[in-house]
């Protein structure tokens, strides 16, 4: 194939484009946000596809995502009029990618009012914008509202609209819902474009609301008057708002004369270069061309969710950008692209974008490395994968009447050969199956079933439902069950719970309140003791259970206690402040992390114990030695600055719109606890565990050890404190002894031994050959030993003692010299014996097996071994039997 260079422009492979263009992507998007500045608009950048403190929305699907607090109400916004080119994401629409309007990621256009102006300034914006600006002839635009929405109607009559193009519809249709399960939502109005009676099914009723491809939805204004809850019900909003999207794509496609978002300035590049990769021509095939069209529409998704921070994983946004990558190499296969190639698109949608969305440029390296990685992964699969679903397929055709894939099926496709369910359904429903996802779903519930970590101990389960049986019996007015070992390590308290224990007896004690920290969020629970003037109890542990209750778990060295004395409760001091020191270096390493690899380190686990810490991240390569370097050297320099280290306990929402790290996962309530590192913040993150309170008590970190823990994930150790010194103080001892040996100071210990593993290798070499020659030698000493057995040459001896790969070449030379024969070796090796066992190509054709004579020669020395018909090798446990197992050796024959 000649160089992609040499291809020229006009060529068969590059996409037919229409000789005229009349605005360009950009120049949509920059008029846009003009327009709107000029209406007293402030521009705000597009936010990240993964939403900033929104656990009800997996990924940023509508421009107003990001002014969702505004409209609640919740925060004040900049300014009452915004305008935004919004990043946006939807996987309900990724089986009709191809199809002239659907896409899974986009750009959303929007102008927004936070009870500023309403109906009347956005209809007449809008048409003065897409008429004037766009110069969308008006003839050609139709206007949708919802039923009863009267006030709309009479604002797009005076526009000139005439009523047979203002159609109403109903929720269906001209409701827009929140984003995510709750929120802002109310009726909205739609601007469509038509692309005429040619286009489309051409039946007398089709209107805006058919799906026949002759109408575009262009525009849609949606009028925010209520707050929706999860439960579904809707209250007015204390002022209503405006929230409005126009896709940028459709637009283009309009304005630029298209009737397909695939022949638009912004794909044509991408069609282009698979068409290239492919070598087929676009518009030959409509099969072909749509497996072009699905491979540009993904490649610009993934390119973008990566470049936000996105990993791909079994779960959440993780599985929507798996699932993206194996569709898009899904149907890669289907245009006879074997080898990876998800890596070059994404290429062409960082070059064409990074001048609007400068991230994904930032991050282009980071961003193809796991396009490659991921796609490599999947091949190594995808073959097997795919032979095994064509013959379920036809298993299940044969059936005849029901044609569904089990559920089972369907899962071991999944967990085998990392097929997304969805995928599974898309390519059966391709050939008349569905699948049983009922089934599928089953096996996915055992799965995780299997894969739950075992419960708290039975001890502390039956405590506590003791503890809830007894709580009417045993209720004080201070009873709280609240920590309040932030700020003191001792603290009079009163136990609730057991009634009465005694010297000997182990037990979950519980207290009113309590300065024990129960191990929560990756931190080892608290030590130390709990006395009474009547008993002492030593608390080895400390955990919550499942209702947040503080179990003190132990056992009684003095006396007896009893429910409702008063006791004083002792946190062993030094061992919380090591556990304070590795919980603050553990935030400081994040931070480092994050400054060091890039923003789309997250945690993904952690171990906050007294001699060690222990952080899990998502990342996809190995940690470098001078990546490492750089993280530890930041993470010291923070603690020789000895930052003030402190809390707040804040609204959520407050603090992850100060950027405040938080665990997607994590369900947090109304207030949190935010720890903070410097002024200004250098390190903000959701924490409930125990700090030191400034930095400089850490001492000093060193990392010792850095591993793969899975795909996409990494984990760091590190000790600090006391710890690091004795790590430290341990490593130059061992030094300063191997120095002592080599006879060289510390400093020369490294070049001294690096000489003398030179100078071992050299003489392991010389060895070696050495050996070479006498197993010539010994060789050709042995050829006369020989002996004829039923007709069959036999050479069964002992020789001196030689490495396996001098007894090999010896072997070697006594096959070659003796042409037919049966040959077995013995010798001792580090005093144990060895034996290798050959047998001539002839001689296999007859039958013989040099595996198997030499397994049944080593079992007379108490060992086994094994190989194949031609050479086999073996080890044993009795020396002095050697000389017994090769006598065997003739009645084998």
């Amino acid at each position: 194939m000649c160089g992609e260079n040499s291809l020229p422009f006009d060529s068969q492979y590059v996409l037919p484009v229409k000789s005229y263009v009349i605005m360009t992507s950009d120049e949509i998007r920059a008029t846009f946000l003009s327009f709107f500045e000029g209406k007293g608009h402030k521009i705000i950048p597009s936010s990240s596809l993964i939403p900033k403190g929104d656990p009800t929305l997996l990924l940023t699907s509508a421009g107003m995502v990001q002014f969702k607090p505004y409209f609640l109400g919740e925060a004040l916004p900049p300014n009452p009029r915004l305008a935004s080119c919004q990043k946006c994401f939807r996987a309900t629409d990724i089986e009709s990618v191809g199809d002239p309007s659907h896409l899974t990621f986009f750009e959303m256009l929007g102008n927004f009012s936070i009870g500023d102006y309403f109906k009347q300034e956005t209809i007449n914006w809008a048409w003065e914008f897409v008429t004037q600006h766009l110069g969308l002839p008006p003839q050609r635009l139709w206007i949708t509202i919802f039923l009863d929405d009267d006030e709309s109607f009479r604002y797009w009559q005076k526009l000139g609209v005439p009523e047979e193009r203002i159609l109403r519809f109903g929720e269906e249709d001209n409701f827009w819902g929140p984003a995510g399960d709750s929120g802002p939502c109310g009726p909205c109005s739609e601007i469509h474009y038509d692309f005429g009676e040619e286009v489309g099914c051409g039946k007398p009723s089709c209107a805006p609301n058919c799906d026949c491809g002759r109408f575009f939805e262009i525009w849609n204004l949606v009028f925010t008057q209520y707050n929706q809850d999860k439960e579904g019900r809707r209250t007015l909003l204390p002022k209503p708002n405006i929230d409005t999207g126009m896709g940028l794509e459709r637009t283009a496609a309009v304005v630029q004369g298209k009737t397909s978002i695939y022949e638009t300035s912004l794909f044509a590049p991408l069609l282009k270069r698979i068409s290239w990769l492919a070598g087929k021509k676009y518009g030959a095939n409509e099969d072909m061309d749509n497996a072009m069209r699905v491979m540009a529409e993904h490649s610009r998704g993934i390119a973008f969710l990566i470049g936000d921070g996105v990993m791909p994983s079994n779960e959440g946004r993780g599985y929507v950008l798996r699932r993206l990558l194996r569709r898009a190499a899904l149907f890669g296969r289907k245009l006879g692209l074997d080898k990876l190639f998800l890596a070059e698109t994404a290429k062409v949608t960082i070059k064409q974008m990074e001048h609007v969305y400068p991230e994904i440029g930032q991050r282009r390296d980071f961003i193809l490395e796991i396009i490659e990685q991921e796609e490599a992964r999947f091949n190594e699969t995808l073959n097997t994968g795919l032979e095994i679903l064509d013959r379920i397929m036809e298993e299940a055709i044969s059936k005849g009447k029901r044609k569904k894939i089990s559920g089972t099926k369907a899962f071991e496709l999944y967990d085998t050969y990392g097929f997304p369910v969805e995928l599974t359904t898309e390519i059966a429903a391709g050939h008349g199956l569905s699948v049983n996802l009922e089934g599928f779903e089953k096996e996915m519930d055992k799965q995780r079933e299997r894969a739950k970590v075992a419960q708290k101990v039975k001890l502390v389960h039956e405590e506590t439902l003791a503890l809830k049986e007894r709580t009417s019996l045993h209720a004080q007015p201070h009873r709280t069950l609240s920590f309040v070992g932030y700020h003191t390590l001792k603290h009079k308290s009163v136990i609730i719970f057991p009634e009465r224990i005694q010297e000997g007896q182990k037990a979950s004690l519980i207290l009113a309140d309590t300065p024990f920290y129960g191990e929560m969020g990756g931190q080892v629970g608290d030590t130390g003791e709990i006395h009474s003037p009547s008993g002492k109890f030593i608390v080895t542990n400390t955990i919550r259970d499942a209702s947040d209750i503080i179990l003190h778990q132990g056992y009684v060295t003095e006396g007896s206690l009893t429910v409702g004395d008063e006791v004083e409760a002792m946190v062993d001091r030094e061992r919380r402040l090591d556990i304070a020191r590795n919980h603050t270096a553990t935030h400081l390493l994040q931070s480092a992390l994050r400054q060091v690899l890039g923003e789309h380190v997250q945690q993904r686990g952690s171990l906050v114990a007294p001699d060690r810490l222990r952080f899990d991240f998502s990342h996809l390569t190995a940690v470098t030695e001078k990546e490492r370097q750089e993280i530890q050297h930041i993470v010291n320099d923070k603690i020789r600055q000895n930052l003030a280290v402190y809390s707040e306990d804040i609204p959520y929402k407050k603090a992850i719109d100060e950027g405040a790290i938080a665990l997607f996962d994590e369900k947090y309530g109304d207030v949190v606890r935010v720890v903070k590192i410097g002024e200004p913040v250098i390190s903000a993150e959701l924490c409930g565990g125990t700090h030191v309170t400034s930095t400089g008590e850490i001492g000093f970190l060193q990392i010792i050890g850095e591993s793969s823990i899975g795909a996409g994930l990494r984990r760091i150790e590190a000790v600090t404190g006391r710890e690091a010194e004795a790590f430290i103080d341990k490593h130059f001892s061992s030094l300063e002894k191997i120095a002592q040996s080599l006879g060289a100071s510390p400093d020369e210990a490294q070049d001294k031994a690096s000489s003398l593993v030179t100078e071992l290798d050299k003489e392991h070499r010389r060895t070696q050959a050495l050996e070479r020659k006498l197993a010539k030698k010994i060789a050709e000493s042995l050829l006369g030993q020989a002996e004829v057995v039923k007709g069959v040459r036999v050479l069964a001896v002992r020789v001196s003692s030689l490495r396996m790969p001098a007894l090999r070449e010896m072997c070697d030379r006594l096959r070659e010299q003796l042409k037919s024969a049966v040959i077995v070796l013995g010798t001792v090796y580090e005093d144990k014996p060895a034996f290798l066992a050959a047998v001539t190509p002839d001689l296999v054709a007859r039958g013989y097996n040099a595996g198997e004579i030499v397994k049944q020669v080593a079992k007379v020395t108490g060992g086994s071994g094994g190989g194949s018909a031609g050479l086999g090798q073996a080890g044993g446990k009795y020396k002095d039997k050697i000389d017994e197992a090769l006598r065997l050796v003739k009645s084998l024959i």
